[in-house]
């Protein structure tokens, strides 16, 4: 196998740090969401979705490290999950720019890192 180029070191690192991003916001949205009224539902959904999203970055990212193929597809999947994600906290919850706003910008950096050349090689190994 092809030796890791640092960008897909880069990526398993932006992919741990999104995955926090989104497990921290789905956590500190669900403690602060209103116990009752019209918006709670929707807002306890949306915290919910960014906690397991949370852990399935975390937990993917390990396998970019090991040049799996799969975590890459798997990867991919949960960073554009994670943007989607990020596109409904903003417009469910629109005092809460800064995270999901980082959250989406994070995930398109790994993306693009995903999917550069250098990582092409290496997972082709």
């Amino acid at each position: 196998m092809a030796r890791r180029p640092a960008g897909v070191t880069l990526v398993a690192v932006i992919v741990w740090i999104q995955g926090l991003f989104t497990l921290l916001g789905g956590i500190f949205s669900l403690v602060a969401a209103p116990a009752g009224g019209e918006l709670a539902g929707p807002l306890a959904a949306s915290a919910i979705i960014s906690i397991i999203l949370g852990v399935i970055t975390i937990a993917v990212g390990v396998g970019l490290l090991r040049g799996s193929g799969v975590a890459r597809v798997l990867t991919t999947i949960v960073l554009l999950l994670s943007i989607a994600n990020a596109i409904y906290v903003l417009l469910a919850q629109p005092a809460t720019i800064l995270g999901p706003v980082v959250s989406a910008l994070l995930a398109v950096v790994g993306l693009i890192m995903l999917y550069t050349s250098r990582a092409n090689a290496y997972f082709r190994s």
